[in-house]
């Protein structure tokens, strides 16, 4: 019997070894294994390490890898490519699936049908950088246009540019106001346009840029190797990137986002800050059917409708909740959608009535007669204009489809 154990032991170790090791143990072991003279002390070796191994930059014959060289234009946007892409075993490459599913219908069509045949590699025919600078632009990565040169040097600000642009076909872009909070604390911020700094403060936000001690952000300096990678890894990798703290002081919050992920709100209010709060405790009112997105409640007839509303394709427009109440926090602006399908406003009437009495306190019973008396005209087939309302010191500013039967209330405080 110890016999028979012992050469199971041993079967099991010698299949243990043979067994294929993931693709995360393959590139920590071929991490570890790259070695340059000259990155023994460096703040990024980690990174340099990890990424050279999957062939996003490569080091010289040398045997350094010059950390401190600034990065060119084509340079970047080649690892900005690969960067979104699985290394073989075999050293063929293929699209990472996150990253397709990230993109929208239009842009995955680009890559399966106009780049079928891309290699991952360089053009052995012409400029070498060519299908790279093509792909990034056509997924609007980046608008080649604007570069005369893509042999020059990248700056900070060029590979903000990159990094919002590549964000808002990837993710989202986060609240704005707060991004311009960030970036308007460095002392060199105003150097940039205000263009510029819009990448910038994106960039800061998101936690994938970040400024130097000295309280500079850097505009106009040169990034050089190690930083392209360490801000390429941020960007693909979120849970590499830089945590962002959010002051409830300063109406700051974190709220949720479609797959999962979260986003830094600022409300320009504390009636706002307040109105928010009470999104999630008035859903629970439909139970189950509903969900809250960004500063959007959601309301579904069913679980059925949650299912098919939530799983719809980007961009597609077809499948829609019944109801949904909003915060606009960058036009500070309140709303309600109710679409007058059969039961929809019986079943969502309390949740309204509720998100009313919260935002109008003793003027709710004002707003809650117009929105009676609009949603039943409207639910009878009876064809009525866009109309204005006062009620206290708020405009309600009235939509109706009255072909789909949908009704917008957007409710703004007047100044």
């Amino acid at each position: 019997m110890k016999r028979i154990t012992s050469l199971w032991i041993g079967l099991t170790f010698i299949l243990a070894t043979l067994a294929p090791a993931s693709a995360y143990e393959r590139v920590t072991a071929a991490a570890s294994a790259v070695t340059f003279n000259d990155i023994n002390d460096h703040w990024a070796r980690s990174t340099i390490q990890e990424l050279v191994a999957r062939g996003i930059l490569e080091g010289y014959p040398d045997g350094t890898f010059r950390p401190e060289e600034p990065v060119k234009v084509d340079q970047f946007v080649k690892m900005l490519i690969l960067s979104y892409s699985e290394l073989h075993q075999n050293g063929s490459r293929t699209w990472n699936t996150d990253f397709l599913n990230a993109l929208s219908p239009e842009n995955q069509a680009i890559l399966k049908q106009d780049y079928r045949y891309f290699s991952f590699q360089p053009s052995t025919v012409g400029y070498w950088a060519k299908e790279f600078i093509n792909i990034a632009s056509d997924l609007h990565f980046l608008n080649k246009s604007r570069y005369a040169d893509f042999q020059a040097d990248m700056t900070r600000e060029n590979v903000a540019e990159i990094v919002y642009y590549t964000l808002q076909e990837t993710e989202f872009l986060e609240d704005g106001q707060f991004g311009q909070k960030m970036a308007q604390a460095y002392g060199d911020i105003t150097s940039a346009s205000e263009r510029e700094q819009r990448f910038i403060a994106e960039s800061l936000v998101k936690g994938i840029m970040e400024g130097y001690p000295n309280g500079f952000f850097g505009v106009g300096d040169k990034v050089t190797r190690a930083q392209a990678l360490v801000i390429l890894n941020r960007l693909t990798n979120k849970e590499s990137r830089i945590k962002i703290a959010v002051s409830p002081d300063n109406l700051e919050r974190v709220v949720p986002t479609q797959g999962g992920g979260n986003k830094i709100v600022v409300f320009p209010d504390k009636r706002m800050w307040d109105a928010y709060e009470s999104l999630g405790a008035i859903g629970q009112l439909r139970g189950s059917n509903h969900d809250l997105l960004g500063t959007t409640l959601r309301l579904f007839k069913d679980q059925t409708e949650k299912e098919q509303v939530q799983n719809r394709p980007s961009g597609a427009s077809a499948l829609q909740e019944e109801a949904a109440i909003w915060l606009d926090p960058g036009y500070n602006t309140y709303g309600i959608t109710i679409r007058l399908r059969e039961g929809s406003l019986a079943r969502n009437l309390e949740v309204v009535e509720q998100f009313a009495n919260g935002l109008f306190g003793y003027n709710a019973i004002a707003f809650k007669e117009l929105f009676g008396a609009v949603c039943d005209k409207v639910a009878k087939g009876q064809a009525i204009t866009n109309t204005y309302s006062l009620i206290g010191s708020d405009a309600v500013n009235i939509l109706i489809d009255n072909e789909t039967k949908t009704v917008i209330f957007t409710i703004a405080a007047k100044k």
